[in-house]
């Protein structure tokens, strides 16, 4: 079943409407958005505060055909060197471009601002529809999707409302690794976590779960930084680690670059793997299996969670009904030598 592409100026916040809300006309408005040279610094200011509140974009085809569909997708992540998302863009590109989409993709660098600023700057392209990594985004950046009527599509995690998703539970995900180094034997098992995004708190929030239902959880065991994860930074923190904390026995590592740093300074020290300590990393990048020893990491399936977003996207632009708006697509502990 199709439907009639949608007229994006009649679903919307509309220029008018700002200069309703704002006591001004919508030549004004346009005045204050493209020449602001031409109005007062207070109306202007009086004015981006309504834009503001409305969840007002100005539409560059406005001036074309409104009817007209882009065939293009807005794709939010959060960085263009994380293997993880490169590999969810290979997954939207192998359906979108067949199916005659091109992909707009803003880079957000893990900022809530940064990433509410692109959706403003590419609603001005008229995108059909939006794929965005996370849920946690600010309630300007949904509003505007909701008054833009934007289909949306979210990614790498299961929402606990009515967006459509896919992805996997990274709580449960994180309790996995955890409840593995426990079965292991392991006791006192830490956390060393970067960046600290939404998913990496889920992942935190697994190994508490996992570890107080053992009856062995130390807060002083999680060990977190905001910084921009590295191989560097997880040796470094491992040094700091054991210096603190020498009976530590585990280590749950948010993802595979901190592992990877952490057992190759474990090697520099002569600090035996996993009798000593074992390792878990997640995400199972390619070089987690040419580790020495071999990480254990959480398998995620990246490439299929692109692909299945972009199919139910693809879905709700061609006005197919659908009863799956979430998808579990699940993890899998990929067990090897590091622990």
């Amino acid at each position: 079943m199709s439907r009639k592409p949608r007229l994006r100026s009649g679903t919307g916040v509309t220029m008018h409407d700002v200069g309703q809300a704002a006591g001004v006309s919508a030549i004004t408005v346009s005045r204050a958005l493209h020449s602001p040279d031409r109005v007062s610094p207070a109306l202007r200011e009086k004015i981006l505060q309504v834009v503001e509140q409305l969840g007002y974009v100005p539409n560059r085809s406005a001036r074309q055909l409104a009817s007209a569909r882009s065939h293009t997708v807005l794709v939010l992540i959060p960085s263009l060197s994380n293997t993880v998302f490169i590999d969810a863009l290979a997954g939207i590109e192998s359906v979108l471009q067949p199916a005659g989409y091109q992909m707009l993709i803003g880079n957000t660098h893990y900022s809530d601002s940064e990433e509410l600023a692109l959706l403003r700057a590419y609603l001005q392209h008229s995108p059909d529809g939006l794929l965005v990594t996370g849920l946690n985004q600010l309630p300007a950046f949904r509003q505007i999707v909701a008054q833009q009527a934007l289909p949306a599509v979210y990614m790498m995690d299961l929402s606990q409302d009515d967006r459509p998703c896919v992805g996997f539970s990274q709580e449960a995900a994180g309790a996995s690794m955890t409840g593995h180094l426990l079965a292991r034997g392991k006791r006192r098992i830490a956390f060393l976590g970067a960046q600290l995004d939404e998913r990496v708190i889920k992942r935190l929030h697994g190994y508490r779960s996992a570890l107080q239902q053992a009856g062995c959880h130390d807060p002083a065991l999680e060990w977190l930084n905001p910084s921009p994860s590295s191989m560097q930074m997880g040796a470094d923190m491992l040094d700091a680690l054991l210096a603190a904390h020498p009976d530590c026995d585990g280590i749950f590592c948010c993802n595979d670059d901190l592992a990877i740093g952490a057992i190759a300074r474990c090697q520099q020290r002569g600090i035996a793997l996993p009798e000593q300590l074992a390792i878990g990393g997640f995400n199972d990048l390619q070089a987690a299996a040419w580790t020495t020893p071999a990480l254990s990491s959480i398998a995620t399936p990246r490439f299929e969670i692109g692909a299945a977003a972009a199919r139910m996207l693809l879905q709700q632009l061609r006005g197919e009904t659908t009863a799956v708006q979430k998808l579990d697509l699940g993890f899998q502990l990929q067990v090897r030598a590091s622990t």
